[in-house]
């Protein structure tokens, strides 16, 4: 059974996904999977190939954006800020345990404008705690 919680109307996070998640994932009306893990971090989880298979066969968009122990770059901000401009549905984003989706979705959401508190309630609210990264988050937000 999957984990997907929300963090927006259009935006969920989950940790590892398999194969079969996904087509719960498309009864939710999730048009873009994201995959913020790096292929081989852990070998036994299905990797960025089957999953990007899986989804397209169910007509679901995919992108990979690997998040690895060195942390976020402005390049992988972007790519998630651009995401989800560009998502014309609702964002399915996994990795491990789903921090680190929420803290580039959190991250991104900073850059487009939205307010600290707001994001870091809505994290909290699905269970994921973005203090870590706060610093960040106003740093992005006041530009």
């Amino acid at each position: 059974m999957s984990d997907f919680r929300k963090l927006a109307d259009t935006m969920f996070a989950s940790p590892q996904i398999d194969i079969d998640d996904l087509a719960e994932a498309q009864n939710l009306g999730i048009t873009l999977v994201i995959n913020n893990r790096p292929d081989g971090e852990d070998p036994s989880a299905p990797q960025s190939e089957a999953i990007e298979g899986a989804a397209t066969k169910l007509g679901m968009d995919y992108l990979s954006i690997p998040i690895g122990h060195s942390g976020f770059s402005e390049g992988q901000i972007i790519a998630m800020q651009d995401a989800l401009a560009g998502s014309d549905g609702k964002v399915l984003a996994y990795c491990r345990s789903g921090t680190r989706s929420t803290f580039l979705w959190s991250l991104a959401r900073a850059k487009s404008g939205a307010a600290p508190d707001d994001i870091a309630e809505a994290a909290q609210s699905a269970g994921y705690d973005v203090s870590p990264i706060r610093p960040m988050l106003d740093m992005l937000a006041s530009r």
